[in-house]
């Protein structure tokens, strides 16, 4: 798969490592910045990551912000995204499994660089699984 990832400056230390793993689990990343902890504003990297699982360049997206509130409602914006704020492991599977999300937003401020990785990982590696979750799913859009 190919992943867009993006961070502003409260999730830039957490982004090389969430990187290194996506790559770690067979998976291809583009990195839409920030490429330092100097502040920037959340929005100049959540949109062009939602953008790209928007237009299928990225099958899927992870952003990260110090509470990963601004970057899940920037994303939430495109049509066709499915952000979701997950702080545990078992979130990110229930995101996947049953909201079919298709970007994981991460509130770097609130969770260790461990529960990170466990979060990427199932996130990344966790299927929809579509059934009964689907019809819900289709009446999310407007």
């Amino acid at each position: 798969m190919k992943i867009a990832i993006g961070a502003d400056h409260a999730g830039f230390a957490y982004k090389d490592l969430i990187k290194k793993l996506v790559k770690e689990i067979g998976n291809d990343i583009e990195d839409f910045g920030t490429h330092s902890a100097e502040s920037v504003d959340y929005p100049d990297f959540a949109h062009p990551v939602a953008s790209s699982v928007e237009k299928k360049e990225s099958d899927l997206g992870i952003l990260i912000c110090g509470s990963a509130n601004g970057v899940a409602m920037t994303a939430n914006k495109h049509a066709g995204i499915r952000a979701a704020i997950c702080w545990t492991a078992e979130l990110a599977e229930l995101a996947r499994q049953h909201n079919n999300a298709n970007i994981l937003c991460i509130p770097a401020r609130f969770i260790s660089q461990e529960d990170t990785k466990a979060i990427v990982e199932k996130f990344l590696t966790t299927d929809f699984e579509g059934g009964r979750h689907e019809r819900r799913v289709d009446k999310i859009s407007c």
